[in-house]
């Protein structure tokens, strides 16, 4: 596992402090990088923009995408995502607040892999996130692209 990379793709500081910490309790040992926008996400993984040379940037093993984000939303990148050959089949798993059934099925319908509640407690959040460390980077294999 210390050879993963993770991308959390959140503009709240506090979730992203909340998954950082968990994952830091569950000692995880990948990289975890972290943008605050759908715009900042997408040019991460084509390797644009203040992440031109993608040799700094590879692609990551895990991606986990909150749907609230500023200048693109969660969809429109999951979207991206979807339709690029690049970094099509990278899993996606949607960490929202949302327990809406038209942003879940909708997540589902644009190739989400997973689609999460964020709870609020602080110890249930630390049993998401070593539940999807485990499936995620341990157990499930991966499509190579």
């Amino acid at each position: 596992m210390e050879n993963k990379t993770i991308l959390i793709i959140e503009d709240s500081q506090d979730d992203k402090d909340l998954i950082i910490r968990a994952f830091k309790k569950s000692e995880l040992k990948a990289r975890v990088d972290v943008v605050r926008d759908g715009a900042e996400a997408l040019e991460y993984m084509n390797g644009t923009g203040k992440f031109e040379g993608k040799t700094l940037y590879d692609l990551p093993d895990l991606i986990l995408l909150d749907l609230k984000l500023p200048k693109i939303d969660g969809k429109e990148v999951l979207q991206a995502i979807r339709s690029d050959k690049n970094y099509c089949l990278i899993p996606v798993i949607i960490l929202s607040s949302s327990d809406e059934h038209n942003d879940v099925n909708e997540c589902y319908k644009l190739g989400a892999n997973s689609y999460i509640k964020k709870p609020i407690d602080f110890k249930r959040f630390l049993e998401i996130i070593s539940v999807l460390i485990t499936y995620w980077l341990t157990i499930n294999e991966q499509a190579q692209i």
